[in-house]
Order: C-alpha cells, then sequence, then structure tokens
C-alpha cells in the first residue's frame, strides 16, 4: 500500500497534542463512477474552532490545480510544506482512496473534523465536500458526499 508510509510520516504532526497516545485511524473515500478525469482529493483536519491543523493526503500530482481544493487552499496558505511527502496520484472514476495514520487520541472526541475538498479538470469543484467529527461515535459510519465522493469511511 503505497500510500501507507508517507500518511503515516505526515501524520506524525497530528499526534503532536498527545505525544504518549494515538492509535491508526483508516480513512477510505470511495468515489462515484462520473467518467471523466482522475480526482484531486484533499483530506485534511481542523480543530474544534475550524482552524486548519494538518494535511493527512493529497491525491493529485500537479500543484497547478492544488488551487481548485479551495478550502484546503485558503485554510492551509497551499504551501508545498504542507504537502511534502504526503502526495499521490489523483484517484480515478469509482475507485477508492484509502490511508492510514496514527491521530493523537487527545483530537478524537475532542470536537476536531476530518474535510475532505475534491475537484476535477473540466468538471467541478467541492470544497468541504465531505466534514465529518473525528469521533468515535462517527467512526464506521459511512458519509455521502455532495460531488465526487460516493462514500467516505473512517475506521479506528
Amino acid at each position: 500500500m503505497k500510500a501507507l508510509m508517507p500518511a503515516l510520516a505526515a501524520a506524525t504532526a497530528l499526534v503532536a497534542p498527545s505525544l504518549a497516545f494515538a492509535r491508526p485511524v483508516t480513512f477510505e473515500a470511495t468515489l462515484k463512477n462520473y467518467g471523466g478525469n482522475g480526482a484531486y482529493v484533499a483530506l485534511y483536519v481542523t480543530d474544534a474552532a475550524g482552524k486548519y491543523r494538518g494535511t493527512l493526503w493529497m491525491a493529485g500530482g500537479k500543484a497547478k490545480y492544488y488551487r481548485h481544493l479551495s478550502d484546503w487552499q485558503r485554510m492551509s496558505g497551499g504551501a508545498a510544506t504542507e504537502i511534502d511527502g504526503i502526495t499521490g496520484a489523483s484517484i480515478g472514476s469509482g475507485k477508492t482512496l484509502k490511508i492510514t495514520a496514527d491521530i493523537a487520541d487527545a483530537m478524537i472526541d475532542a470536537g476536531y473534523q476530518v474535510r475532505v475538498d475534491t475537484a476535477v479538470e473540466d468538471g467541478m469543484d467541492n470544497p468541504s465536500e465531505i466534514v465529518v467529527p473525528l469521533s468515535t461515535g462517527s467512526a464506521g459510519n459511512p458519509s455521502p458526499g455532495k460531488g465526487y465522493i460516493k462514500s467516505f469511511l473512517a475506521s479506528f
């Protein structure tokens, strides 16, 4: 699983709130069969106040298209340092993106949210297509997207 190691490395920053205790969380986004180009996907975390805390994964290799992930771009500043080592190919129509990251226990059930932005060349941009609480109550419950994502699931 190519996505696993970079995602784990990137998630190290998200472990900082509680260095002593963290748990692996698997995120799975299944795309609809929309029939277009591969989707660019940004998976990131915000705190209880809605402030950006870090990027878990960026799917799509051409930086010129990152501006179409507008909520992620606005919150993170779109800096390359936010995604160094945590990027992969865009995700094709009907395919599934699955990553695992170590998330600090202090962030779970504490108001943090996982957000997903999507965009497709010659298609729609979907800022904050998915916004789900980083909580044990939402774990294992798939959420539908409002654009290219058919379902999004977090598993602890």
